[in-house]
């Protein structure tokens, strides 16, 4: 079998690449190497009803007349009806650093300058400045890393408010333990503070279906439970691939979106940096039943918390680190219909390594799950209400199931440190794109698969 051009991953990025492709050449083939699509933004059954994984929030929200907003240029490069996303934006979000300061946040610029100016007066006039240098920043310039955390504290006389600012751009974004690329910084910044968030109606399966049909009806290939042992290669020249099945696979070029070591392991090419520190995480969902009465907050989407005196985003020595990390309640987005149950998301950092040693001890690796739900709930507990007596439903996810079911290298769900913001690695028609590309978020990682397609695969067509 030959096909022009095969995209490696069925997350969002490599559909989003298939598609771009498909609008004007259907030989393109997708493999996922999972039953189903959407990598690090899919979902799954239980307790009688689908539950997402990932999706907390789509950031870049954008008005339909913005036409040069990253949302509305990604959509007419799909050729996709904005009015499939279903637009719900996000009510009010929070920064909430326990017994010190809180920021809010919305779609609305305007409320985060003001919580500024208002909570942090000494820096209002640096904020301003701030805003002025980031529009003028082109992120996507190839650059050495440079610290946004040395870059705000230049500016910013208030370390507590530098502190803040960085906690829900790390927790959405950042590979880098207590720190960002400044470039990275600017993308999160626009995408989360001045952008906004929002989410599709329905669940992530409703997109990704709607993105499989648009996709499919172009003429587009996809295979699922595909997953790939190698890639073949001669010198600079990509052959093709071979399954696990043992099939092969000739293609004219490969789009990878499965991670930078990944795609190296494929190729039989040792990782970049073997000593780069990787951040996983561990995310519970609690389905809680309405009628109980848990005294859940109606105006919050998303709160970013740090109970501790310093905010700390590393890897931690023990499993989990309950100091900080993202309260989700995804029923808290405008125009959402009522149902009799509500979810309430927890994140916070973890260990890998911590988890990986006790996988072995399935009785253990459980009770260590069952653990964490209960110590997190009671964290999340302090900051929204009492909610653990209408908890229905609770489901852990941990680094080990986040690579499992994702293949990303130690579940880190940010990849490697080391980004390849131009997508070369070395071949003339092998490309990366996704998350170790550089590019952040729903709309970022589906950015990037189309701007490689754009720049590197249509022009041999």
């Amino acid at each position: 079998m030959k096909v022009p051009f095969l995209v490696i991953g069925g997350g969002l990025s490599g559909l989003a690449a298939a598609i771009r492709f498909a609008r004007f050449n259907p030989e393109v083939l997708l493999l996922e190497k999972h039953s189903r699509i959407g990598g690090l933004n899919s979902y799954f059954y239980r307790n009688n009803r689908i539950f997402e994984t990932g999706l907390h929030a789509i950031t870049n929200y954008a008005d339909a007349g913005n036409r040069r907003a990253p949302l509305n240029r990604l959509l007419r490069q799909l050729k996709f009806n904005r009015d499939h996303l279903d637009i719900h934006q996000q009510i009010c979000s929070e920064i909430v650093f326990k017994g010190v300061e809180s920021l809010l946040f919305s779609n609305d610029f305007m409320l985060i300058k003001d919580e500024i100016a208002s909570k942090f007066p000494r820096s209002s006039d640096g904020f301003d400045r701030l805003v002025s240098l980031l529009d003028s920043f082109d992120p996507f310039t190839i650059a050495p890393f440079r610290s946004a955390r040395l870059f705000l504290l230049d500016i910013l006389p208030d370390r507590l408010l530098v502190d803040m600012l960085l906690c829900p751009l790390m927790y959405y974004g950042s590979s880098v333990e207590d720190d960002m690329d400044l470039s990275q910084f600017a993308i999160m910044f626009r995408s989360i503070f001045q952008e906004g968030m929002f989410r599709p109606g329905g669940s992530i399966k409703t997109l990704l279906d709607r993105l499989l049909d648009h996709y499919r009806g172009l003429g587009g290939s996809i295979r699922t439970s595909a997953g790939v042992r190698e890639i073949l290669h001669d010198g600079r020249k990509v052959q093709g691939v071979v399954l696990t099945t043992g099939e092969t696979i000739h293609c004219g070029s490969i789009l990878s979106t499965i991670g930078l070591d990944e795609t190296l392991a494929l190729l039989h090419r040792p990782p970049l940096s073997s000593d780069s520190t990787r951040l996983g995480f561990v995310e519970t969902i609690y389905q809680i039943q309405t009628c109980r009465g848990p005294t859940l907050p109606t105006d919050r989407t998303i709160i970013f918390f740090n109970n501790s005196e310093s905010f700390r985003y590393r890897r931690p020595d023990q499993a989990v680190d309950f100091s900080s990390g993202v309260i989700c309640l995804p029923s808290n987005f405008a125009g959402l219909q009522a149902t009799t149950t509500k979810e309430v998301r927890s994140t916070h950092l973890a260990s890998y390594e911590q988890w990986q040693t006790i996988a072995a001890d399935r009785q253990a690796y459980e009770s260590l799950k069952t653990q964490t739900a209960e110590r997190s709930r009671l964290v999340l507990e302090d900051i929204v209400g009492n909610f653990g007596q209408a908890i229905v439903f609770q489901d852990t996810f941990t680094p080990l199931t986040i690579e499992r079911y994702t293949a990303k290298k130690e579940g880190a769900i940010y990849g490697n440190p080391q980004k390849i913001k131009d997508g070369d690695l070395g071949y003339d028609n092998l490309f990366l794109a996704g998350t170790d590309q550089g590019f952040l978020g729903i709309v970022g990682s589906m950015l990037s698969g189309v701007s490689m397609v754009n720049q590197h695969i249509l022009n041999k067509f």
